[in-house]
């Protein structure tokens, strides 16, 4: 089997591109720069991710198809339609790949989606779940649900099999962004006002959504399939933050600022959305893939963040 990797070179790719050389896969990572030599691995070179992308050399020969590459985590977005511009990469450029990849006689393709396609928050108790109705409220998260609706009709059109998956924050050695952020702040022990937040968030390790990629390579029964995956624990930021201390041996230092406050206090200095998502909930229900695929995440969130610590400590 021949496995094309897009978005080898990101957080979630390199780690993916590792596991499948490990366990003898023949790995070809279509890359606009040059990554790193790995045991078993081809290199195709491609200009950009759109749709104009010629993909025909890159998939030559291929079985399976993994497309990671987005474009995602713009923080500060200068593009003067931003969904017009996700559209562009997430929506049409997958679609392009997805229609070139079948004609090429692609057996499967993999297509790595977002939880944001289900929506931004949850109430508590209500997990979302693979069979929600959609409802996407940023671009990033409308050029998602858009590029999984043309993924199915190609589907329909062509035989080929189509695997979505929807993660939430994923975490693990190099995650970076708001995690790595608060990974420093604890590091430092600077204190922090995350001491009274009652909520409860699903996350994913790098570890756990790598296993269930390359479950989803081979599983008879997860084609044409949607999963949602997480650790299968949730926990409150101010959990997350006790467990992050405890993976560095130290204690944590929170404050047990209200969550009104600390929300209203960030509203007031244009941070809202930021304090949304550390007051909020967002819970993932993975029974779905358990079933379909009889998966477990094989690491605990505990022993996730402990190996997201050892990454950055001396």
């Amino acid at each position: 089997m021949t496995v094309l990797v897009t978005g080898a070179n990101g957080f979630v790719g390199s780690a993916l591109c590792a596991a499948l050389a490990r366990v003898h896969v023949r790995v070809r990572v279509a890359v606009r720069h040059p990554v790193a030599a790995l045991p078993g691995v081809e290199v195709a070179a491609i200009d950009s991710i759109g749709p104009q992308t010629l993909w025909a050399d890159a998939l030559q020969g291929c079985d399976t198809v993994v497309h990671l590459a987005a474009r995602a985590h713009v923080m500060r977005e200068d593009a003067i339609d931003p969904l017009a511009a996700y559209r562009s990469v997430n929506t049409d450029g997958t679609l392009h790949l997805a229609r070139q990849a079948a004609s090429e006689g692609v057996r499967r393709f993999i297509f790595l989606s977002s939880i944001k396609v289900n929506g931004e928050a949850t109430t508590l108790g209500r997990a979302f779940r693979a069979s929600d109705t959609p409802h996407p409220l940023d671009p990033y998260g409308t050029s998602k649900w858009e590029a999984e609706l043309g993924l199915q009709r190609i589907a329909q059109d062509t035989g080929m099999e189509v695997v979505t998956i929807r993660p939430p924050l994923v975490y693990g050695p190099g995650v970076k962004a708001n995690f790595a952020a608060l990974l420093r702040a604890v590091s430092n022990k600077l204190p922090l006002p995350l001491g009274a937040i009652h909520n409860l968030r699903s996350l994913v390790g790098l570890d756990n959504l790598v296993d269930l990629i390359l479950t989803c390579t081979t599983h008879p029964a997860a084609a044409q399939q949607t999963f949602l995956v997480s650790d299968g624990e949730d926990l409150s930021t101010t959990e997350l933050v006790r467990c992050m201390a405890r993976a560095m041996d130290q204690p944590s230092r929170l404050l047990p600022v209200p969550a009104w406050l600390l929300q209203a206090g960030a509203s007031l200095v244009g941070q809202g959305a930021a304090a949304q998502r550390l007051c909020g909930h967002l819970q993932v229900d993975i029974q779905h893939t358990r079933d379909v695929l009889g998966w477990t995440p094989p690491v605990t969130l505990n022993e996730g963040l402990r190996r997201t610590v050892a990454a950055i400590q001396p």
